[in-house]
């Protein structure tokens, strides 16, 4: 069992904490929190040893989960790093693109392993239809989420947006060309509703909108391509694949049919890929224990990370800009 300690327990350090201590592959050695108040709470409660010493708890750990604001994500992932570390980190990786470029160089450096927490990645609806996905030439993105004050001191873009930014960029084998943006700070200080059209230069186009001041949720996907139209809904963990084909010459009374002008006859099939429920926060912690157990590289890198943030960095300044 590879050793395991944990810096920052708020919202959703503390779901990691409770995870890493129900793993197999992780012995929770103990966490670390900035407010000593909560810290001795949540050790009380729960029983897992509280360091009010970071470097304290550096020193007993073979693998570090920072679950800390994104402020303090590039000092705690160098002081790992100097360590010999392998660590996870959540996402957006840190707040410039300047500070992960370096932390990328370091882990290159010194051999350290790190992966970013892009869980969208580990959702099963994802997981179950991504095989489908094949040269997607138009995409369109709505990530939906009701107002709740925790998270509003970041734009929505990265506080949200930069979960379909990285699903984009690992299903989308091109560079990105050109990108439009445009959003509303509507009840904090920073953006809240945001649209961004993305060109590929492989002349793919994304559209992506994401609001937290929604009445009602949505996470939800669609991939048009060739013959082939895909849903992905992360929200309530379906997805649905619709495919075109030339219809038989002798159709039965239950198959659809559609008849375009040129008078070519084609058939519409649905499939419904088999989605297998699991916890994606617990895969994500254990695929990455299985990267530093078997030296295989981790299944969302630092590069990815990096590159979600670049694209959202530049959504959001084009945004600032208008």
């Amino acid at each position: 069992m590879i050793k395991a300690g944990l810096v920052g327990a708020g919202h959703l350090g503390k779901i990691h904490l409770r995870l890493l201590n129900q793993s197999e592959k992780y012995e929770l050695v103990g966490f670390h929190d900035k407010d000593v108040e909560n810290g001795k709470k949540l050790a009380a409660e729960f029983g897992y040893k509280y360091f009010e010493s970071f470097e304290e708890l550096l020193d007993e750990v073979e693998m570090l989960d920072i679950v800390t604001p994104t402020v303090y994500h590039y000092d705690y992932a160098m002081k790992a790093i100097d360590k010999g570390i392998h660590f996870f980190i959540e996402k957006p990786v840190t707040q410039t693109l300047q500070q992960a470029e370096e932390i990328l160089f370091k882990c290159r450096e010194f051999g350290i392993k790190a992966q970013v927490g892009h869980v969208e990645r580990y959702n099963p609806a994802f997981i179950g239809a991504k095989d489908h996905i094949k040269n997607p030439m138009f995409i369109e993105i709505h990530r939906l989420a009701e107002f709740n004050p925790r998270g509003t001191d970041v734009s929505v873009v990265l506080d949200l947006m930069i979960h379909d930014l990285d699903i984009l960029l690992s299903l989308v084998k091109s560079k990105v060309k050109l990108i439009h943006a445009s959003g509303v700070s509507v009840v904090s200080k920073t953006p809240d509703i945001c649209n961004a059209r993305i060109e590929f230069e492989n002349g793919c186009v994304a559209n992506l909108t994401t609001s937290r001041i929604s009445m009602k949720a949505m996470r939800k996907s669609r991939f048009f391509q060739q013959d082939a139209y895909v849903s992905v809904d992360f929200l309530e963990k379906k997805a649905e694949v619709i495919r075109m084909k030339p219809a038989p010459e002798n159709p039965s009374d239950f198959d659809m049919i559609i008849e375009n002008a040129e008078g070519e006859k084609n058939q519409i099939l649905f499939e419904y890929p088999n989605i297998q429920p699991n916890n994606a926060i617990l895969d994500e912690l254990e695929s990455f224990a299985n990267a530093i157990e078997y030296d295989v590289p981790v299944q969302v890198s630092l590069e990815d990370g990096t590159e979600a943030l670049k694209v959202a960095l530049e959504i959001v300044r084009l945004i600032q800009k208008n």
